[in-house]
């Protein structure tokens, strides 16, 4: 039997979700748990795979993994994962095809939050915003990666504005590596008139002239979910563990100074 499992976590007190030897990753974490309870014998043996691998420090409300289990998986099960577990929240699961693999999503959809000044330019922000929604080549803003090709097609960009806090939803069926992070900088500094909008436009008009925006912080962005063509079995109570630690990240987004700039260089 084969299963898809769909988890949150707070990504601050990990080292990035993809597993490293000798750091503290949420995919480590969750291998060595399933492993523990003898659910797994080795990730390559069980075809062990993720939907999305998350930058550090970024967060999720609805990532989802998938691998063959010997066992019938239920509702006790998550709650025996959960207890190994810290920062890390099972709530939903589904046993799916053989040839399932959790990368081929319908919809992704990430959240960034960004606290901003009274001076910032909310209607140039919306302006720079559609610049970015259907297929571009978004070389300008991502980290750039031979192997990956660079063109993408962003369905949808919503912004709901809660006094000095933007909450920006970003939806695709994929992302590139920093493409949201970078994209919010840039929008940042069209809010902050650091740029002017022709900047914007000539990055993504001509993708091979190299311009860099910034990458705005990790913290402050969460993978909410990941769609497929079915739904998960879920557990209500489970799932109010979910919106606790979306809390904990607009939280830390709330804090943040407001003389700061969230989009820096790395």
């Amino acid at each position: 039997m084969r299963y898809a499992l769909k988890f949150a976590y707070d990504g601050i007190n990990f080292h990035g979700y993809a597993r490293q030897p000798n750091v503290y990753t949420v995919e480590g974490a969750i291998i060595n748990t399933l492993e523990i309870l003898r659910l797994i014998n080795n990730p390559k043996i069980n075809r062990f795979r993720s939907a999305s691998r998350t930058d550090k420090g970024v967060s999720a409300l609805g990532n989802v993994i998938a691998f063959d289990c010997y066992y019938d998986l239920s509702i006790e099960v998550l709650r025996e994962i959960n207890e190994e577990l810290d920062d890390i929240w099972f709530y939903g699961f589904k046993e799916v095809d053989q040839k399932f693999y959790p990368r081929f999503a319908k919809l992704r959809h990430y959240r960034y939050y960004l606290k901003v000044n009274d001076d910032f330019d909310f209607d140039a922000f919306l302006e720079g915003a559609n610049l970015f929604t259907g297929e571009r080549d978004f070389k300008n803003f991502c980290k750039h990666d031979e192997r990956r090709k660079t063109i993408r097609k962003i369905k949808n960009i919503i912004v709901d504005k809660f006094g000095n806090l933007l909450s920006i939803n970003f939806f695709a069926q994929t992302f590139v590596w920093q493409q949201i992070r970078r994209i919010v900088s840039a929008l940042e500094k069209l809010g902050y008139h650091e740029i002017d909008i022709n900047e914007v436009k000539m990055a993504l008009e001509k993708p091979d002239e190299r311009r860099f925006f910034g990458i705005a912080r990790g913290e402050n962005l969460v993978l909410v979910d990941v769609k497929y063509e079915f739904e998960f079995e879920f557990n209500e109570g489970f799932r109010r563990k979910v919106k606790e630690i979306e809390e904990r990240v607009i939280e830390r987004a709330m804090t943040d100074s407001l003389d700061r700039r969230k989009s820096f260089s790395r």
